[in-house]
């Protein structure tokens, strides 16, 4: 929506306000007209009903205030003696229509002096419910947001299975920009499996002041750029979707705006000088091990290398061996029953099933085996186990191509040999020609709503030839830690500053085994309570949070005994 239609947008808004209960203000012994006046009118409403004057701040939060309007249309029907359960219902099932029967038809006294406690133990129950759905929904949007992490893109980083909490506030709060939203989920009703949302009006963007900016290799959840799907996870093309609606992603920003971003044999260099990470961060990249005799993937996952394959022959395979070791068949080498092969994730066959279905198991070594290292890591498993060699793969070969940004076949950039390529800055201005033009196009066109066209060698932009552009936003390039398993800012391009959530600060649960069913699961201590940021080697502050929990209770309880005393 354009400005001038916001602002027709509040002021019908107002004038629905007051066609609706300028009676019920002039009842309760206020001017009717105050009922037209915009944010004053609640102020005085929040009189009418005996309420906190400052619930009028959560009247024009997004989204929290869908929850109080529905509080307040039934506290107001109850101010004017309309308060039993048939009443509220009707109050709020009718999304606050209700308010016009009380204001034109019903016959009404006003009851300044109503009690404001619940009426029954039900009333207190809902009372509750709505209370912490309201204090949880402000925590939720503003504050801290709960996230899990689903792929291994940041392996090791952030680990999957991790449980983050991610600060809204670090980098300023986005406001929503759905007006009309399910409370506490993101795109999807969970079970009903239907839209969360509705995707008009849409509020303009905004965001409240942070107290740090993006700061180079910062890990940062954002809004997927590239969204087309309903859910995450299901492929299906073709649907757009609200900003604060799209996908979360969590990456390392790599460059911030003004950067020019080179990647030379997949590492990234900044301006001219190669990145230095921070010593938490520890890239992955593929490598492939040689060894003539064999490669032992039972040694390799005693080091601690665990993204890995493992092979086993099969020797007695039935049915119900099979049906056995589905959960953790994660390829099929060979299908003869003679000569069943299959692979494995790092874990390998668990015992217990072995024992239980008599499973005759054999474990074959591989005389080639694909690992994802760090360099550090690549240098001491050359000293850790006998290896031919050891090569990290390199893409060297370039060929023009749309598979990666800004797929257009003017560029022929890969995943390890990309750029240069300059990150665009608010108030910056480009040089718009046929080469470069494809690098900003979805900036000027989708992320800054310009009208774009280029026919004829003519570029126009809102109708008006130019061979320059000036950016509006900054932007961001997100890439993630395992270089190779990672659909980040090289397939789908830049961040706009619109896009992004917030900062994750916390891992407050871990859980090893996280996609492989729970009878899998295994907690990672170890990470528990644990900072996302800073340097060293992760400190788990979990016995801090059992025993300030343990304190807190005990007060609690010799509070509660005293005044019984």
């Amino acid at each position: 929506m354009t400005t001038s239609q916001w602002i027709l947008f509040l002021a019908l808004c107002q004038v629905y306000v007051f066609v609706k209960s300028w009676k019920l203000y002039k009842k309760a012994g206020y001017s009717p007209l105050f009922a037209l006046i915009p944010f004053y009118n609640s102020v005085i409403l929040l009189r009418i009903i005996k309420r906190p004057q400052w619930w009028v701040v959560l009247l024009y939060i997004p989204i929290v205030n869908l929850l109080m309007l529905a509080v307040v249309w039934v506290e107001t029907a109850s101010s004017f003696g309309k308060s039993s359960l048939k009443d509220s219902f009707l109050a709020w099932a009718s999304l606050g229509f209700y308010g016009f029967y009380l204001n034109y038809i019903a016959d009404l006294s006003y009851q300044p002096d109503r009690s404001l406690e619940p009426k029954s133990g039900f009333g207190q129950f809902v009372g509750s419910i709505i209370y912490a759905v309201v204090i949880a929904t402000l925590v939720h949007a503003y504050f801290m947001q709960p996230f899990i992490i689903p792929t291994s893109s940041l392996e090791k980083s952030l680990l999957v299975g991790d449980f983050l909490l991610v600060s809204k506030f670090h980098y300023g709060a986005r406001t929503p920009q759905t007006v009309v939203s399910f409370p506490m989920v993101h795109d999807t009703i969970p079970l009903a499996k239907v839209r969360s949302y509705l995707k008009k009006p849409q509020l303009p963007y905004s965001r409240f002041p942070g107290f740090q900016k993006i700061k180079r290799n910062d890990i940062v959840v954002f809004s997927w750029p590239a969204d087309t799907v309903r859910q995450f996870f299901k492929k299906e093309a073709g649907v757009v979707k609200p900003i604060d609606k799209k996908s979360n992603y969590v990456k390392r920003c790599v460059a911030i705006p003004g950067d020019t971003l080179t990647i030379v044999d997949g590492i990234i260099y900044i301006n001219g000088k190669q990145s230095i990470m921070p010593d938490r961060a520890k890239p992955l990249y593929r490598h492939t091990a040689y060894n003539n005799k064999g490669i032992s993937a039972r040694k390799l996952k005693g080091l601690g290398y665990d993204d890995l394959n493992r092979k086993f022959l099969i020797k007695n395979i039935s049915q119900p061996i099979l049906n056995a070791l589905l959960p953790y068949i994660s390829g099929i080498a060979n299908q003869d029953p003679n000569n069943y092969r299959i692979y494995t994730g790092a874990k390998g066959i668990p015992i217990d099933v072995v024992r239980a279905y008599r499973i005759q198991a054999k474990e074959l070594l591989e005389t080639r085996k694909t690992l994802f290292l760090s360099l550090k890591e690549a240098e001491e498993l050359q000293n850790s186990i006998p290896l031919d060699s050891l090569k990290r793969n390199i893409n060297t070969i370039k060929t023009y191509n749309t598979d990666f940004f800004p797929n257009n076949i003017l560029y022929n950039w890969n995943e390890d040999q990309f750029g240069p390529i300059l990150m665009p800055q608010k108030g910056i201005t480009v040089s718009l020609t046929q080469k470069t033009l494809p690098l900003y196009k979805k900036i000027i066109q989708d992320y800054e709503n310009n009208t774009l066209s280029n026919s004829g060698g003519v570029i126009k932009i809102n109708g008006k030839p130019t061979d320059s552009y000036t950016f509006k936003m900054d932007y961001y390039w997100m890439m993630g830690d395992n270089r190779h398993r990672s659909e980040d800012s090289r397939y789908w391009g830049f961040v706009p500053e619109d896009h992004v959530v917030g900062k994750p600060v916390f891992i407050w649960m871990s859980i090893d085994g996280f996609t492989e069913g729970l009878r899998n699961w295994r907690v990672r201590w170890k990470r528990v309570f644990t900072t996302v940021g800073g340097s060293g080697e992760p400190v788990s502050y979990r016995w801090y949070f059992v025993a300030f929990v343990t304190l807190w209770q005990g007060i609690s309880w010799y509070r509660r005994r005293t005044k019984k005393g």
